[in-house]
């Protein structure tokens, strides 16, 4: 856990110090004023920040952040198949899953995911309007969406797209198949 100056902070997202002024005066990254009056940012919300507007990390720090994955699907064997083999990955996500719309929302909020892999057919609120909710709040709209769904045909495909889903895919995907695209998604060296 490290204290950055602005100086520090704008070379680590190669900008310049006004920007991230800016940020900080807008609430996009936390910070606090020493008794001088001088800003300083905790190193931990700079890198936060930083992963979730996919500015790049320094070298070094990339291992620190933890990309956080929900999984949204109604079948449990699906959802216990996905989260162990993330879990498992190379690259160490954190995992959770929600069974419905509804608990997503509350997921979505507590565990504020990086990606969110997606059914369509779920009891109560469906696929797409999960990935509308997703895409239209300001909170959540840079979460990368794939869903994955064994109904998708074009006319679905098309409306997950509309909704501003990144990638859609048809049930059964190959599970090294999937991991290559989360890895692509998140931004993640293979």
């Amino acid at each position: 856990m490290g204290i950055l100056t602005i100086s520090q902070a704008s070379q680590l997202c190669g900008v310049s110090m006004r920007t991230i002024i800016n940020w900080v005066e807008a609430g996009h990254i936390k910070s606090y004023k020493t008794v001088g009056g001088h800003r300083r940012i905790q190193k931990e919300d700079l890198y936060k920040f930083m992963s979730d507007h996919d500015i790049p990390l320094p070298p070094e720090e990339r291992c620190d952040v933890r990309k956080r994955i929900l999984v949204i699907d109604d079948d449990k064997i699906i959802v216990k198949t996905l989260v162990i083999a993330l879990e498992e990955d190379e690259h160490g996500y954190e995992v959770i899953s929600a069974a419905d719309g509804f608990e997503a929302g509350l997921q979505l909020a507590y565990f504020k995911p990086d990606l969110v892999i997606l059914d369509i057919m779920m009891p109560d609120i469906n696929g797409y309007e999960v990935c509308k909710r997703i895409k239209l709040n300001n909170e959540t709209k840079s979460v990368k969406v794939i869903v994955l769904s064994a109904y998708l045909d074009a006319e679905s495909y098309a409306r997950m797209k509309g909704y501003g889903a990144d990638l859609c895919f048809a049930k059964p995907l190959l599970l090294p198949d999937l991991k290559k695209e989360v890895t692509k998604l998140l931004g993640i060296e293979g």
